[in-house]
């Protein structure tokens, strides 16, 4: 498995590296267009709609996202989408993950794809428009996501205790998601004071709102990427299932790989526009 799971990490790494060096803004958007278009195909399968459906929703959202990278809805403002993404991922998160159950008018596959259609998509631009800001920032931003999952299993398995979400993902523990926010608040920290680092996510907060509210920032982007992952699996555990698919070896489904950054990356780009 772990063989398995370096093959396929190297492989998305050999695609992800080049477009990051030598495409720009535009193609990287296109290309994760095409990448999150498989994500929702996933979260249609989740969200219990069947046949032909799931491909239909993917191929709308795909077409959606062209749209937008051709320019052909030029009043759309990408900040409100952020802020109404973040709204909604409060509530949702709030309203679900507390009783490890989804809102009951969720209950309905069409809403729920619909849903995920307008949660992906806000995701999307907010990584496209991190990418037009540099490819260091778009780094530092994603080395967030990281270092928080890494903290957070090895603390977990290093500490134990208490279970975060035992009806929705019984290996995560509280030990280990306190030590992924304290990593990330260190990381922040360390972008902050690291003059070689000023174009990164953690130097662009403190600049923007000084170094104590940038590292309260880091604690809550640490705390919302854990929640996303927990909602994604509050989502395959309603349908009794493992992985969103099976389409990346050894790793899942791609919605398994990102779900951590849906909720994160609005709320980044609504506090570093």
């Amino acid at each position: 498995m772990l063989r398995t799971r370096l093959i396929t990490a190297a492989a998305l790494l050999a695609v992800l590296l080049p477009l990051l060096a030598w495409g720009g803004a535009r193609l990287f958007g296109a290309c994760m267009a095409l990448f999150t278009s498989v994500a929702m195909w996933e979260w249609a399968r989740l969200a219990g709609l069947r046949g032909a459906a799931p491909v239909a929703w993917a191929l709308l959202w795909l077409a959606t996202a062209v749209s937008v990278l051709l320019g052909l809805p030029p009043a759309f403002d990408s900040h409100l989408g952020f802020a109404l993404s973040t709204v909604a991922w409060a509530g949702l998160l709030a309203g679900a993950l507390p009783r490890a159950a989804l809102p009951r008018w969720l209950g309905h596959p069409p809403l729920l794809g619909a849903l995920g259609f307008l949660l992906l998509f806000a995701a999307w631009l907010a990584l496209w428009h991190a990418r037009a800001q540099g490819v260091g920032f778009l780094l530092s931003v994603l080395m967030l996501v990281w270092i928080a999952d890494i903290a957070a299993y090895f603390g977990g398995r290093a500490l134990g205790g208490w279970r975060l979400a035992p009806r929705i993902s019984p290996g995560k523990t509280v030990s280990g998601a306190v030590c992924g926010v304290l990593a990330v608040v260190g990381y922040v920290a360390l972008c902050a004071r690291v003059p070689e680092l000023q174009d990164s996510l953690g130097a662009r907060l403190a600049q923007r709102w000084g170094l104590g509210p940038a590292l309260l920032a880091g604690a809550l982007l640490a705390a919302w990427s854990v929640a996303g992952d927990l909602f994604e699996s509050l989502l395959k555990r309603r349908v009794g299932v493992k992985d969103s698919s099976g389409l990346l070896p050894g790793h899942g489904g791609v919605l398994d790989r990102i779900d951590a950054l849906l909720p994160l990356l609005p709320l980044v780009m609504l506090l570093v526009p």
